[in-house]
């Protein structure tokens, strides 16, 4: 699997079928958003079409009404806690705090406000939704899944919210370390027990919306495994009619990681819409623990 290096970036580029030329300028500055956005990016497509159920391929990745939601601020806070080493839970809810109106669900927020915060035997999928840069941040697989059990224990200690968390960190490491799909496949169901046989076309017609991770990672895993690249990922994942932007966010990410690329126009667009803090968080994670893996 091969990352473009900002040096490697074509002069001129048709901007994803846009008429619109850019500049070798304009090119250098997108080419050089950090890697590790496919999850953040999936969220923000997702955003709009959480509560609107979504049964089909054709739809606006982007409208005036996307944003990022919670899923984004603790994928962000969890890249700031792996660049950091310092508390994960005051990072996570340090974070959730000063960015109050992203959507949390309300055992959560009420975690956010604790003096004293307690996991609360969750089996939501929040604990899968921002995993990902535990998928990028580790050297082993099992490193990868005792750090992704460790990041999930903190609020979702239930069995079914840790085993989430690991599926999908796991997914976004063999997919990084250029694993098959099919052998991504075979592994999460061998160890996870998922059933990633059904088809999207299976699925579609009787999907409907869930907050578990029992009931969104297989969804999304097959998303990504279906996909044949990293647009129609997210558009599959979506298309479900289920949590749309933690789906996106979920199989967002391992689609970047196995594809090795996000189209730029989407690049742009989630980019436009992220405090500047965030984008420099990731660009600081992307430089300690992706870009050093390019060899």
């Amino acid at each position: 699997m091969h990352y473009p290096l900002i040096s490697e970036c074509p002069k001129e580029i048709d901007y994803n079928g846009h008429p619109d030329k850019m500049t070798l300028e304009k090119l250098n500055d997108i080419c050089s958003i950090p890697l590790g956005l496919g999850a953040i990016a999936g969220d923000i497509i997702g955003s709009v079409y959480e509560f609107c159920s979504m049964k089909q391929m054709d739809f606006s990745l982007f409208t005036d009404s996307s944003h990022f939601t919670d899923d984004t601020v603790m994928t962000v806070a969890n890249a700031d806690w792996l660049l950091t080493g310092d508390s994960l839970l005051g990072i996570m809810q340090d974070y959730g705090n000063r960015y109050p109106a992203a959507g949390y669900g309300g055992r959560f927020a009420k975690w956010l406000r604790s003096e004293e915060p307690q996991p609360y035997h969750s089996w939501g999928n929040g604990s899968a939704m921002r995993v990902n840069p535990v998928g990028w941040a580790f050297d082993t697989l099992n490193e990868t899944l005792v750090a992704a059990k460790k990041r999930a224990g903190g609020t979702h200690n239930h069995p079914e919210g840790i085993k989430g968390a690991q599926a999908t960190a796991a997914c976004v490491y063999l997919a990084r370390c250029g694993r098959s799909k099919q052998e991504i496949k075979e592994y999460v169901e061998s160890t996870f027990g998922y059933d990633l046989s059904r088809t999207c076309e299976e699925i579609r017609p009787f999907y409907r919306f869930d907050e578990s991770c029992q009931g969104t990672v297989p969804e999304s895993i097959i998303a990504f495994l279906e996909s044949s690249d990293y647009e129609s990922a997210i558009r599959l994942a979506i298309s479900l009619g289920g949590d749309a932007d933690t789906m996106g966010a979920i199989t967002g990410g391992i689609a970047e990681a196995y594809y090795g690329e996000i189209p730029l126009f989407i690049k742009e667009e989630a980019m436009k819409r992220l405090p500047e803090e965030f984008i420099q968080i990731m660009r600081r994670f992307s430089e300690m623990w992706i870009e050093s893996k390019r060899g």
